[in-house]
């Protein structure tokens, strides 16, 4: 083990993996979708998909489509 450590990728490893998010797309405009998560909330994400589509989504990226199943919020 060197020494010498770069202390960016210390941090870096530190911090948590962004979370892997399920949403429904509302509207698409230039590539990008806006996407409803079953709590209210909106976020902006970039990938190939279609309007009314259950998708994963994960730093901004939308990662493939989602199974449409129910969905329980829980709040903690």
């Amino acid at each position: 083990m060197s020494l010498l450590r770069n202390p960016y990728k210390v941090l870096l490893g530190l911090l948590p993996d962004p979370p892997l998010q399920v949403g429904t797309v509302l509207s698409i405009s230039n590539g990008v979708a806006t996407v409803q998560l079953p709590g209210g909330g909106l976020l902006q994400a970039r990938g190939a998909t279609s309007q009314g589509a259950t998708v994963f989504v994960r730093d901004g990226v939308i990662e493939g489509a989602a199974p449409s199943l129910p969905v329980q919020v829980i709040d903690v």
